[in-house]
């Protein structure tokens, strides 16, 4: 049986690692990867690959093109004509981007299954492109993976049924790629750094109600400033965001790292003492290491952490991230990763696969 996996951002690229390792124990079942190049410079995609022992991409469709219409209306055109080629079993999908949505339209029109990972996942936000992302491919898809009960829940509130669609709670594979690959990770950025374990704040900006918003950008760059003064501050920088903060008035004095592989983002996780995000991802890495998070958005696909006190949301209000930021760092984490399954979600979503296409 012939698995067509589609991926084309950072966060993907880990969570299909988890899955295609636990494909390649069912000899019955061949993955091919499509990589449609949403992200593609050096740090953003190829390192992934190689650190992660990703099959290479069977296809790499280099679409760079930054409107949304353009680039899923591109998307679409090249994944429908690989699938004719190909003619899978299914498409397995994952997450909430243009990617995403793009291969589970292309998919379902020409009537082949649709699993998505992730699915369930909401902000209720329809501001966000990855809201839109994510409630269209939940719509076309066969298989939806839930990697938490609020998502099924969420699923089920919008009228999805067991009848209709086959919604499955597997867990997080998030939370097995952390477990996995943190063993086989060094300190070697901690070192090359000169970080104090224990003692600076890892930040990441780059979703776009921060970024297109110069008010946000700048409230953000004055609070990380402000942090900077008494805990060092390090912040991979995402390429469009660096370009962005170059126009502010306001400079960071932050420390700007280059966007960094997903070892090194683990050894990170590891050794800082709070996180402060408005990426999705990161905000559940930050508590599979023990970490409190400030969350630098209005809303939250992942309100279990809001809820048990590991995160908070402070939006991009300069004090607001302030207040909470040193409320953390004189606080103590306690807590277990049993709100993202027991490690085995990679294997749960292999299981099932197999099933539904036998």
């Amino acid at each position: 049986m012939k698995i067509i996996t589609v991926v084309g951002a950072r966060p993907q690229f880990v969570k299909a690692a988890v899955v295609s390792r636990a494909l390649q124990q069912h000899s019955n079942m061949h993955e091919l990867i499509v990589h449609t190049g949403q992200h593609y410079d050096t740090n953003m995609s190829d390192i992934f690959f190689e650190e992660m022992q990703i099959p290479k991409p069977a296809y790499n469709l280099e679409i760079k093109e930054s409107l949304h219409g353009m680039m899923t209306g591109k998307m679409m055109m090249g994944i429908e004509q690989i699938l004719l080629d190909e003619k899978p079993a299914t498409v397995l999908v994952y997450g909430d981007t243009n990617s995403t949505m793009a291969a589970a339209l292309a998919a379902s029109k020409l009537h082949i299954p649709v699993a998505h990972v992730e699915a369930g996942l909401r902000s209720f936000n329809m501001q966000m492109p990855e809201e839109i992302n994510r409630i269209v491919t939940d719509k076309v898809s066969n298989l939806l993976f839930c990697p938490t009960q609020t998502a099924v829940n969420n699923l089920h509130a919008e009228g999805f049924t067991q009848a209709f669609y086959n919604i499955h709670l597997t867990g997080d594979v998030m939370y097995d790629a952390a477990q996995f690959y943190f063993e086989r990770s060094a300190p070697r950025i901690i070192e090359q750094l000169q970080l104090k374990p224990g003692a600076f704040i890892l930040a990441t900006i780059h979703r776009a109600e921060n970024t297109n918003n110069i008010a946000h950008l700048a409230a953000i760059v004055t609070a990380l400033n402000e942090l900077h003064k008494t805990t060092e501050v390090v912040v991979p920088l995402h390429p469009r965001t660096a370009k962005l903060i170059n126009q502010l008035d306001i400079k960071p004095a932050f420390t700007i790292i280059d966007p960094v592989g997903y070892f090194d983002m683990l050894q990170l996780l590891h050794h800082c003492v709070l996180v402060i995000t408005d990426s999705g991802g990161l905000q559940k890495e930050a508590y599979f290491f023990k970490k409190f998070c400030v969350i630098m958005r209005e809303q939250t696909e992942w309100k279990e952490l809001v809820e048990h006190g590991f995160a908070t949301i402070a939006g991009s209000d300069t004090r607001h991230i302030l207040t909470q930021a040193n409320e953390f760092l004189t606080g103590s984490f306690t807590g277990e990763a049993a709100l993202y399954g027991d490690g085995k979600a990679g294997e749960n979503i292999a299981n099932i696969l197999e099933k539904y296409l036998n």
